[in-house]
């Protein structure tokens, strides 16, 4: 049978970093995972609980395809309390994680051939996602001058339909300030693009908040989740905010794709909004750890990265060390038991000089894997 050439996307390194690290596992290795972006946490205890009450009163089915009400309401509440930004729930689309966001956004947004910026390094499935809707996704080499985000001269004179930036940033913590991501935007629109942000990381931020898109524009997408700060990975639910006039647009979409996103996930989502105490509890961890990875991995030898302002990652230039960063990964993983991933997911043509640590396990675990790839870059 036939496959389709837009099937023909690359793989998730990191999924396979994480199968290497299983199968040590089931050998009867301890494994330290820094590999992989989710929490060691599981979700808030509200948010279970909310659920399990919800179970018991009767069935969870189809919901209305742009989300619960409820939910739709409480999101753009949020956007108040976070960023003094006067949301219209209405313009609230709840999705199947940040991954139904993108595909909904891109098919709203692009046709065939389109050409879409996105900074490099970047998560990895931006440019999958592009590339399976028969999209062009453009690699824009981001320079560490600039934290390794994206400024306006990276894409002047491109004939791009769209810009797709992240802030905080996966792989390398870093974000955009206000003007900076003004700047971004009006360059884009200056080319009658659209402008797209990923703000999954939001509410884990260390010196300062995290500034959205909508605190400067309502002509912007912009994609959020519950996986990251509400430590609901499993659950597979999100949401974006697009322009007033796309909403039909995106229900249309949205209603013939994935009908709705997880009945029993938005329910767990509404309560997880109000367990604040317990995602703090989370940051606090998160801050530790940050602390620990930092130091530690400079003290290790892995000494040249931007400190990252928000997530949960270090993004570190290995090029000192080797210029085969996956053959670097699988030896740290061989010869010190720590699962960390090689740059070539985020850039793929810088990336083999480059590798990512996440610090998003809980802090015992993040000091034995420090303590390990002391010992491992002592033993080199």
């Amino acid at each position: 049978m036939r496959i389709s050439t837009r099937s023909q996307v690359d793989p998730f390194i990191v999924m396979d970093v994480m199968q290497a690290a299983s199968a040590a596992e089931a050998a009867g290795r301890h494994i330290i995972h820094m590999e992989v972006g989710q929490p060691g946490t599981g979700a808030p205890s509200g948010a279970t609980a909310a659920l399990a009450r919800a179970m018991d009163q009767g069935a969870l089915g189809y919901t209305v395809a742009l989300g619960l009400p409820a939910l739709r309401a409480r999101i753009a509440q949020m956007y108040g309390e976070w960023y003094n930004v006067d949301l219209d729930p209405n313009r609230v689309v709840i999705t199947s994680g940040s991954s139904g966001g993108f595909i909904l956004a891109f098919t709203a947004l692009f046709d065939t051939g389109d050409k879409v910026g996105i900074g490099a390094p970047g998560y990895p499935s931006y440019r999958q996602i592009l590339k399976a809707l028969a999209l062009d996704p453009v690699d824009l080499p981001t320079s560490p001058d600039n934290r390794y985000q994206p400024v306006p001269d990276d894409f002047a004179g491109m004939d791009l339909k769209g810009l797709l930036v992240a802030s905080p940033a996966n792989p390398t913590g870093t974000m955009l300030d206000r003007p900076a991501m003004k700047a971004l935007i009006d360059a884009t629109q200056g080319q009658s693009a659209s402008f797209i942000s990923d703000e999954i990381y939001h509410g884990i931020e260390y010196e300062k908040k995290a500034v959205t898109a909508l605190e400067i524009t309502d002509d912007a997408y912009v994609i959020n989740s519950f996986s990251k700060y509400f430590s609901m990975t499993g659950w597979r639910v999100g949401w974006m905010v697009v322009p007033e006039d796309h909403v039909r647009v995106v229900e249309r979409i949205a209603q013939n794709m994935f009908i709705c996103a997880p009945h029993a996930s938005q329910v767990a989502a509404l309560a997880a909004m109000d367990c604040e105490d317990e995602l703090q509890a989370n940051m606090d961890v998160y801050r530790a750890n940050r602390t620990m990875m930092i130091d530690g991995l400079r003290d290790a030898g892995f000494s040249s990265f931007a400190p990252p302002d928000g997530a949960f990652y270090v993004y570190a230039d290995v090029s000192g060390i080797t210029d085969d960063s996956r053959r670097l990964a699988r030896d740290i993983l061989d010869k010190a038991g720590v699962a960390v991933t090689p740059g070539l997911d985020f850039d793929p043509i810088r990336g083999h000089q480059t590798l990512r640590f996440s610090y998003a396990r809980g802090t015992a675990d993040i000091a034995e894997g420090i303590a390990r790839l002391k010992a491992y870059m002592a033993a080199r």
